[in-house]
């Protein structure tokens, strides 16, 4: 652009260039995430998330969550900061947050996985991750998902996966689940 007024009260310019800018991966990752009890963590993950490449965020309110309310202006802060940090021009869509159940009756395409803890016939999340299709990846609560969640989940063509051996908090999952995401379609 080139600047046609500058003064103390405006600023005017004039657009001499319009380039388009491509997101650098060829997938497209949804994470519906039950926020954390503590704000700063549900914080790191969207920074982190945003710097490593996610698509659409979507905070769902689990029956076992310990936060209800979800502060949006703040979350929408972070991830402009983290796009501006790590160069990118492509900002994740931040969706308002709902309730599971809001959640897991909307329309979904592509690949569908839920990441708990209860010890049930679950698959890895690594074997089971095909490159540049549409992922939503369900990540519950400090308390995991309700056994009632997760068979709504399954019900909705939901796959049950495991992100490894150790059991993770919340936001270590989710970045687990994002980084494999961003590893297979590598």
């Amino acid at each position: 652009s080139e600047i046609i007024i500058a003064n103390d009260k405006k600023c005017l310019v004039k657009i001499t260039n319009i380039e388009d800018y491509k997101k650098p991966w060829n997938y497209y990752l949804h994470i519906a995430i039950a926020p954390t009890k503590l704000n700063d963590r549900l914080e790191w993950f969207l920074e982190k998330a945003t710097e490593i490449g996610i698509d659409e965020i979507t905070p769902i309110i689990c029956e076992h969550s310990e936060r209800k309310i979800v502060k949006m202006e703040r979350m929408k802060k972070i991830i402009h900061s983290a796009a501006k940090q790590s160069l990118k021009f492509h900002f994740p869509k931040l969706n308002e947050s709902v309730t599971f159940n809001q959640f897991i009756k909307s329309e979904f395409s592509g690949q569908l996985f839920i990441a708990h803890c209860e010890e049930t016939d679950k698959k890895s999340l690594k074997h089971e991750l095909k490159s540049q299709l549409k992922t939503t990846i369900l990540i519950g609560p400090e308390g995991d998902f309700s056994t009632k969640e997760i068979q709504q989940s399954l019900e909705h063509k939901f796959i049950p996966v495991s992100l490894g051996e150790s059991r993770l908090r919340t936001e270590t999952a989710v970045i687990v689940a994002v980084h494999s995401v961003a590893f297979v379609n590598e």
